[in-house]
């Protein structure tokens, strides 16, 4: 027993690492205050669950001691859970209530809407308050502690309307009771946490509406725009708190009887079996072919299941439990309320081919025994996908960090002139979240000339809506922004061009592994995108890869299954129909003509006498990213890839900063071929580094000499991962021999620029707390240092020392590392400091 009470007093501010393996990202690994706990299990706090993807159904987690000062500084100021609230790859809050807590939070903030509470406030107000129809009048309370009180007392319910007056808050608010019990557990543990600086009129805003999960993302992402999130991350604990304590209370359950499937089911299935049956007969008669019958009846059973779909969650009460569960956010979704209440609907064979005839049961009902048999196809299809997905996202993941691995942030400022035109509306017509953040490129004005924003300014939301406000008649304006595309540093890349990390919502820090997060934050959702390519049998070039091979094909820069042809001039379009094809003809302004033919029936981007400009889709499809860049060149190429892969993760439900994948395609659109040598020392065919010839280049004329010429090139990531500058992190990719044996009969030298060759010979990284720039911060104490031994005045300084062994200029004997070279380290610490550490261009 005593020795629990040392233990304590030992591990007290001691903080250690916790890592659940697969570590997919930086948040794999955190840093906590341990505590100790009776039992053997290791407990972790619910929020960090997500980061960790931990669930406690025998998950173990490796725990690592930082020994050194060092170690534990580092360990306690950035890696720390409470600093690590936002996310790397969309800069949200992750630590957000999941599951019981959003499940209580929604219960206990259910009830009318803003809209609906209008509507009564106005009744009210005007004395037309209808008991029949709008329940008994709300009750007044003078506090929130009132209300809890007569709650506690079972005086109300949580659903019950109230009026109620917030301390320093204009007139009476008219809400639920529940509500009042929320805002004022979360307002109090605010207070704690400012102290002096919470004024209540503005520290937080009521919140005044049903809490769903996605509403309480965005209250917590609200704290921590305005108190940061540090603070944010201490008033964390009530929203938990909460969250568990009203889903208790809530003491919500799931019963079959909960599973309600809607009485209209029958008679929508009957209608659309007529509509299906007289396809069939359209087919019969030959008035269709088989694939456009195909294609027909599986549109009608799709609309068919929604159909049943809706109608069942209309059907299920609010305060159903199950309806709750899904509606919350909580667990769940209507898709799979739908199998167990709805109908199945179609299901897809071993070949990826939907099968035409759908499964019109549900759960509940039961199935028959062929409509059993068609439904382990899928099931067995998604446990085999699942398995070769993990393998495939890991490996795509490795991919991304090697190519990626050496862009660390090195210089304030590049000076680049060049930038991208980014919208300010999003394709929802609100703000789009990838230009905030960003620093702008030029002067930002209106049509008229009126200054909104100089150059070298971080667009932030404020400035982004006074910019659409200014722009009203513009239908789509944009603004010209800094992107670490155009970043032309020399190692790495600049601060302008990256503007602020997400994981701090800061500017980045120089040094900051940018590369490596970006291919983290690409990489773990990886697991989540699918695998297959539903084939919805006949027509012609939508089987279009999606999910994971797509995102492969595009960073590989492959060209893609479903090829769509582009225009290769300006012009003019006609279209002539023949029996077997469609002909494209585009006709310039020279009267030049191309042509183009597709299968019949392809879907077509152009209409008869349309102009077009040279790149432009003329068919459904994916475009080869090489014959883009041949015709549109690099911005329009870079832009497409990042484009491209963002509709991928985000018809998935993914978010990613742009900014991401901008840094991995720069580093595929990096090199450029040498064509023609000129007087330079290249070889022609030879990938070159875009900055490298322009330097070289620029020297030849000024010597009035011929320079090189090149082409644009745009590498896969596996290629640039091997042709990288650096020949041990290219060996310890792939193809260990052969980079090898090339750089051994070239005599290259590795510049150790890149995190994995430094690791490789054992250095430091030349990153973070790693770079030089850092390395050399002397410290002065602001007070004399005391020695432990000094307390008791045993020891003078010098016996001390001695007894240490450190020599009088402050150097450790016997450690080889000082001019005593008595230590079997001593040629080896030699050796070390004559290594060339990285050129950090911070210095």
């Amino acid at each position: 027993p005593e020795v629990w009470d040392v233990l304590e007093e030992v591990i007290h501010e001691h903080p250690v690492l916790l890592n659940r393996a697969p570590t997919l990202h930086r948040l794999g690994l955190q840093a906590f205050e341990p505590v100790l706990v009776e039992g053997k299990a290791i407990q972790v706090h619910p929020l960090v669950c997500a980061a960790f993807n931990a669930d406690f159904d025998g998950d173990q987690m490796a725990v690592h001691l930082p020994l050194s000062a060092e170690a534990q500084a580092e360990a306690r100021l950035l890696m720390l859970s409470a600093n690590n609230i936002l996310s790397p790859s969309h800069g949200q809050p992750l630590a957000t209530p999941t599951q019981d807590m959003v499940l209580g939070a929604y219960y206990l903030t259910y009830g009318p809407g803003p809209e609906e509470l209008d509507e009564l406030e106005v009744k009210l107000r005007e004395g037309k308050w209808d008991e029949k129809a709008n329940g008994p009048r709300p009750h007044v309370f003078r506090s929130a502690q009132e209300a809890e009180l007569s709650y506690e007392h079972h005086m109300v319910k949580l659903r019950d309307l109230a009026e109620y007056r917030r301390v320093h808050g204009e007139g009476h608010v008219l809400t639920t009771v529940g509500r009042i019990i929320f805002n004022e557990r979360i307002e109090r543990a605010l207070e704690e946490v400012l102290g002096d600086q919470y004024d209540p009129a503005t520290s937080y805003a009521f919140v005044n509406q049903p809490l769903k999960k996605r509403d309480m993302s965005d209250v917590i992402g609200a704290l921590v725009d305005q108190h940061g999130p540090h603070a944010t991350a201490q008033v964390l604990d009530a929203f938990k708190d909460l969250g568990f304590h009203f889903a208790s209370q809530a003491g919500i359950t799931v019963s079959k009887n909960d599973v309600v499937i809607p009485p209209t089911k029958e008679e929508i299935l009957e209608r659309y079996e007529g509509e299906v049956s007289e396809i069939r007969d359209q087919y019969d008669m030959g008035l269709i072919s088989q694939e456009e019958r195909k294609e027909a009846v599986v549109e009608k059973w799709n609309a068919a299941t929604d159909e049943v779909g809706e109608a069942m969650t209309a059907n299920l009460d609010e305060l159903n439990p199950i309806f709750m569960m899904a509606n919350s956010g909580a667990r769940g979704s209507f898709k799979q309320i739908r199998q167990l209440a709805g109908m199945r609907g179609l299901m897809a064979n071993p070949k990826g081919e939907i099968i035409e005839r759908p499964i019109k049961s549900n759960f509940m009902e039961g199935l028959t025994v062929l409509e059993y048999f068609i439904s382990t196809h899928g099931a067995r299809k998604g446990l085999a996908d699942t398995a070769l997905r993990t393998a495939d996202s890991g490996y795509l993941t490795r991919r991304l960090v090697d190519v990626a691995q050496d862009v660390i942030v090195r210089d304030e400022d590049c000076g680049t002139e060049e930038f991208i035109d980014a919208p300010l509306r999003g394709d929802d017509g609100a703000l789009n979240p990838q230009a905030l953040g960003r620093f702008t490129a030029a002067e930002v004005t209106t049509k008229r000339g009126r200054k909104l924003a100089d150059k070298d300014v971080l667009l932030t939301k404020e400035l982004a809506e006074e910019i659409l406000a200014a722009s009203e008649g513009d239908d789509e304006p944009t603004v010209p922004l800094r992107s670490v595309l155009k970043c032309e540093a020399d190692t790495g890349i600049c601060q302008r061009c990256y503007g602020i990390a997400p994981a701090t919502g800061k500017l980045v820090a120089i040094g900051d592994a940018v590369g490596i997060i970006a291919a983290q934050s690409i990489g773990e959702p990886g697991t989540q995108l699918t695998l297959r390519t539903f084939h919805t049998g006949g027509v012609a070039g939508l089987d279009i890869t999606q999910g994971l091979p797509r995102v492969v094909e595009l960073f590989e820069a492959r060209k893609p299954k479903g090829l769509s042809k582009l225009a290769e001039v300006d012009g003019t379009v006609a279209i002539e129909e023949t029996e077997k094809a469609l002909k494209v003809t585009i006709t310039d302004a020279a009267g030049e003509e191309d042509s183009y033919t597709f299968p019949r029936r392809t879907r077509l981007y152009v209409e008869q006498g349309q102009k077009v400009a040279a790149g432009d889709q003329l068919n459904e499809g994916s475009i080869y990213p090489h014959e883009l860049l041949e015709i549109r060149g690099r911005t329009a190429t870079e832009l497409y890839l990042v484009d491209e892969v963002q509709k991928v993760y985000r018809s998935q439900g993914v978010d990613i900063k742009d900014k991401h994948i901008e840094v991995i395609v720069r580093q595929m659109m990096k090199k450029v071929r040498v064509d023609q040598k000129g007087d330079s020392d290249y070889l022609p065919g030879s990938f070159v580094d875009r900055h490298e010839i322009a330097t070289a280049n620029a020297a030849l004329k000024k010597a009035k000499q011929e320079e090189a010429l090149f082409e644009p090139i745009i590498l896969g990531i596996t290629k640039a991962s091997l042709a990288t500058d650096s020949f041990l992190s290219a060996a310890s990719f792939q193809e260990t021999t052969k980079v090898l044996t090339d750089a051994a009969l070239e005599g290259k030298t590795d510049r150790l620029v890149g995190l994995k060759e430094n690791v490789i010979i054992g250095k430091l990284i030349p990153a973070a707390t790693g770079l030089k720039h850092y390395r050399r911060l002397e410290i002065e104490p602001t007070e004399p240092v005391r020695r432990p031994t000094d307390e008791f005045g045993l020891l003078d300084e010098g016996d001390l020392a001695a007894d240490l062994g450190i020599t009088e200029d402050g150097e450790l004997e016997g450690f080889g590392f000082g001019d005593t070279g008595n230590g079997d380290g001593a040629g080896f610490g030699d050796e070390l400091a004559d290594l060339p550490a990285a050129d950090d261009s911070s210095d």
